[in-house]
């Protein structure tokens, strides 16, 4: 079996740069355009957009903003992922006043039924991942942030959309 190909940061600056640029906008208008969808007051800094290029791990949740902005799966960062676009990896859109943010408690029970269903233990997981250490799994179960790539090596894993382990938060 291969290993699955990671998200792809720095293709993800390609594609909001290029978008940025068709839509002739500025950095620091294109980031006002990605926080104006976002009803928490969770405020993604032009920094954090133009430093994907030449980071390795991303902040989920802003991410998840930047990509709906874009209106791309995260499965479309996936170099070879088989129908990245179809309808199943779509994103939800956020109503007036809310935020799309990853559901770690949902990524958490899922990961927990796989784990058990396989035999492993969160050793074997975290092994079998990478990049993880079995404290950070467990810690999912409290909620709090992940980041991409690894949150797309776990829905791999789990072979689940990425989408399925979001939640829409806010009023």
């Amino acid at each position: 079996m291969l290993e699955p190909a990671d998200f792809d940061l720095k293709a993800l600056y390609d594609a909001l740069d290029e978008q940025r640029r068709a839509r002739e906008l500025s950095w620091a208008a294109a980031v006002r355009e990605i926080n104006r969808s976002n009803g928490e007051g969770f405020l993604i800094a032009t920094s954090t957009i133009t430093g994907l290029k030449n980071r390795a791990v991303g902040e989920g949740d802003g991410i998840l903003q930047m990509l709906l902005w874009l209106r791309r799966t995260p499965e479309s960062f996936v170099p070879g992922f088989p129908d990245a676009d179809a309808e199943r990896f779509r994103l939800r859109e956020p109503g007036k006043g809310q935020t799309l943010r990853w559901d770690t408690r949902g990524l958490y029970s899922a990961l927990n039924a796989q784990r058990q269903a396989r035999g492993m233990t969160w050793k074997d997981v975290a092994k079998q991942l990478g990049r993880f250490t079995a404290s950070m799994l467990t810690n999912l179960a409290n909620g709090g942030r992940i980041g991409f790539p690894g949150v797309m090596k776990i829905v791999g894993w789990l072979d689940q959309p990425a989408a399925t382990f979001t939640r829409l938060s806010g009023s």
